[in-house]
């Protein structure tokens, strides 16, 4: 089954739910909608707001699956490698000379990249590299150690490692939409184009959450329990020092994150919980607090995360005047508001 635009546009108006609200100065200045789902040790749905069937494009955080389809295709990789293939990463030095050494091992170099050109995702390593005078580049931008896995899996397996490999039809790509229904547990719902020039496919929210929560149990085999170690083992190389979701991976043992563009999230446990989010005009500031309210909801002990990985201020002349709570049932149970 593809999902129309217009099947989109229905699920839009009919699948999104007011989830959080912006304050300025105390006034109601945004109302957020969206969806949420969690999962039980189970796997059963502990709670979901919104509806967890509407189909998404997760973006990034779609890059585990695209990672566990690379490893079934023949890629091995050390785990702090591995884990930067899941990465939407800051575009740090080691980003970066991580990047450079995977495609070294198959005899590469970054000119073999076809990934968008773009400068780092951080802040501070963006204007390091304006003041340095640097160009836009594949090796910075933040799916490059997605792309490098790519490469290395085609010279792996025999497949053709030009800029083919972006194309719906190379056999990667055909590997990795093959093998999403297995871990998502659901059809992949449509194929567009990423930022990064890669196929994005549509699935599923409650799709996405049982994807990961797939490979954290190890019901997605030995592939998705190495996915699931590196990520957890090296969750800078997937994130930043001060991103949310390597904050929170470092907070709470065993949890596996990843963000993606538009407001997507999803974590999961070894234990079978899990928690998928999307907000719905891809604003990500509700995200943090949001992922919040759902960990805490589903019993997640998020105490040792640092604050800021869930805070979302708002700014005012450089200052803070305001924040992103969570309204609704949602907010009663989990305690934040």
């Amino acid at each position: 089954m593809t999902l129309t635009s217009g099947d989109l546009e229905k699920a839009a108006a009919e699948s999104y739910v007011p989830l959080a609200v912006t304050y300025r100065s105390d006034v109601l200045e945004s109302v957020h909608h969206g969806a949420v789902v969690a999962l039980n040790e189970d796997g059963s749905v502990a709670f979901s707001y919104g509806d967890p069937l509407v189909g998404i494009f997760p973006r990034s955080s779609t890059k585990p699956l695209q990672a566990h389809a690379m490893l079934l295709a023949g890629l091995d990789l050390p785990d702090e490698l591995l884990a930067l293939v899941c990465a939407s990463h800051d575009g740090r030095a080691i980003h970066l000379d991580g990047v450079r050494r995977i495609l070294a091992l198959v005899g590469l170099d970054e000119s073999a990249l076809a990934n968008t050109p773009d400068f780092p995702l951080d802040d501070e390593q963006l204007q390091d590299a304006l003041r340095d005078g640097a160009c836009a580049t594949s090796l910075q931008q933040n799916c490059s150690g997605k792309h490098a896995g790519m490469l290395a899996t085609c010279i792996t397996a025999g497949w053709a490692h030009d800029a083919s490999y972006l194309s719906e039809p190379h056999p990667l790509q055909q590997v990795i939409t093959s093998g999403i229904p297995a871990l998502t547990q659901d059809a992949v719902l449509g194929i567009g184009v990423d930022g990064c020039g890669a196929p994005a496919h549509v699935m599923s929210l409650i799709g996405l959450a049982r994807s990961l929560r797939n490979m954290a149990t190890g019901a997605a085999g030995d592939e998705g329990l190495r996915i699931h170690r590196a990520m957890t083992s090296f969750p800078e190389m997937v994130g930043g020092p001060n991103r949310d979701v390597t904050l929170l991976m470092k907070g709470v043992p065993g949890l596996m994150a990843k963000d993606g563009a538009e407001g997507v999230f999803v974590a999961a446990l070894s234990d079978g919980r899990a928690v998928a989010l999307k907000i719905a005009d891809g604003a990500n500031r509700p995200r943090p607090p949001l992922m919040q309210a759902a960990l805490r909801t589903l019993g997640v002990d998020i105490s040792a995360v640092r604050s800021d990985a869930f805070s979302s201020i708002i700014l005012g002349h450089g200052k803070a005047v305001g924040e992103v709570r969570i309204v609704g049932e949602l907010a009663r149970l989990s305690g934040v508001s």
